[in-house]
């Protein structure tokens, strides 16, 4: 079919609506929620901490620091209940597993950040420093598993993402963009340069895709700019509407090398999501099996 001026307006009016994709799930952007509060409160008075008065007049083995390290201690405890209740349909009445785990992250951090100041940020007896090393590490681990829990997720809680979902959208953005009727070679270069940014395997393919997907943006916007001046010369129509055809495509490219992106680094998360599952565990096994030595320690000798 001919290309007129009428169905030129409604290619562009399709391609404009198909170029901004709505159903690709994005991670929530930063909130004020009670973890990120708590996380920025702990991140600042570990930074204070060993710097402030306050640690002059804190002792490990009474009074308040004493009390900081069993505080902390039991908070870091506490934080077995949620696997528990996550995997113990019979906990239910103690509940929900969304309310543990927003209670573990921040246990989590508010555990660690007392046992510091019950340390005065310094190192002591073997068992303790056993202790306190795991502690730092458990910690350590738990902050990159929420990054990662993030990434693969709908923001913090929400539904999961599904890779399922990130390809459909991007095959749904293939088979029916207007475009094609215009750029006919645009579907097969975008195609060549989803290939390209979804390419390799193991960890670090969500990094590999993010300077991918700037390498292909160049590449598209070198290929749109060249067929769209070669059909301009070609039809009158075109030409006309030259402007909005290429900011049209580029749209459209950018959507589908996104998406492609978004599912490199979905398969990447969730790879090391599992990683990280292997490895905090038996940390924090480890963790607790130490800080029993240490209590046991103390009031022993």
């Amino acid at each position: 079919m001919s290309i007129t001026a009428d169905n030129m307006e409604q290619i562009l009016d399709a391609a404009q609506s198909q170029a901004s994709p709505t159903t690709v799930p994005r991670t929530k952007k930063f909130n004020l929620s009670i973890e990120n509060i708590v996380l920025a409160l702990f991140t600042l008075a570990t930074i204070i901490g060993p710097w402030t008065p306050a640690r002059n007049y804190i002792n490990p083995q009474s009074g308040i620091g004493y009390w900081l390290g069993i505080i902390g201690g039991s908070l870091m405890l506490i934080l077995l209940i949620y696997p528990m209740r996550k995997r113990k349909a019979s906990l239910q009445p103690v509940g929900t597993v969304r309310g543990w785990f927003r209670a573990h992250m921040v246990l989590g951090i508010v555990g660690p950040g007392l046992v510091l100041y019950h340390c005065n940020f310094s190192l002591g007896a073997t068992n303790s420093n056993v202790a306190l090393a795991c502690m730092v590490f458990v910690a350590g681990s738990g902050l990159v598993g929420r990054y990662l829990y993030a990434r693969i997720h709908n923001g913090l809680y929400g539904r999961r993402a599904k890779l399922g979902e990130l390809r459909l959208e991007a095959d749904r953005l293939r088979d029916s963009v207007g475009l094609s009727r215009v750029l006919p070679e645009l579907i097969a270069v975008l195609d060549e340069s989803e290939k390209r940014i979804t390419r390799g395997s193991g960890l670090s393919r969500a990094a590999r895709a993010v300077f991918v997907e700037m390498s292909e943006r160049r590449r598209l916007n070198s290929y749109v700019a060249r067929a769209i001046r070669t059909a301009s010369a070609r039809r009158a129509v075109i030409d006309a509407h030259a402007g909005g055809l290429q900011t049209a495509a580029l749209r459209y490219g950018a959507s589908r090398l996104s998406a492609a992106r978004r599912v490199a680094e979905f398969e990447a998360c969730e790879r090391m999501f599992s990683l990280w599952h292997v490895i905090h565990i038996p940390l924090f096994i480890l963790m607790i099996v130490a800080a029993v030595v240490h209590v046991a320690a103390v009031h022993i000798y």
